[in-house]
């Protein structure tokens, strides 16, 4: 359960970063370094609950491919949130640097839902 605490510390961190440091202009931020920031430690996150859901203990972290592999055994539906969140905040927005407000709060919401998800799954068993 501490696992998912700090996950969800790494959401609020990024949210944070683009609240203070990304400095919202209409519908863009204006600092792409701060996205970029953003989008890395949201992708943290998301890695963190689901290492905790997989019994990861180890540092280091698997390949996308082995996540995918993992949540495609277990839930279809998760494993299109993944890959969305991936996409949108592990490449769009921590490596592109996309400036979009809409595409961040997208992301920032899937990743929570992975994170729900995680708990959810943690609960039943």
């Amino acid at each position: 359960m501490k696992q998912l605490e700090e996950a969800h510390r790494y959401i609020d961190n990024a949210k944070q970063i683009l609240i203070e440091k990304a400095h919202k202009e209409d519908n863009l931020y204006k600092d792409k370094k701060y996205v970029r920031m953003a989008g890395h430690t949201a992708y943290l996150g998301v890695l963190i609950a689901l290492d905790d859901l997989f019994g990861i203990k180890k540092k280091g972290r698997k390949n996308i491919a082995w996540y995918q592999e993992e949540l495609g055994k277990v839930d279809k539906k998760i494993l299109n949130n993944f890959n969305m969140v991936y996409e949108t905040i592990h490449l769009t927005m921590a490596y592109d640097g996309n400036l979009s407000v809409v595409i961040a709060n997208e992301g920032l919401k899937e990743a929570e839902k992975i994170i729900h998800w995680v708990e959810t799954k943690q609960e039943i068993n």
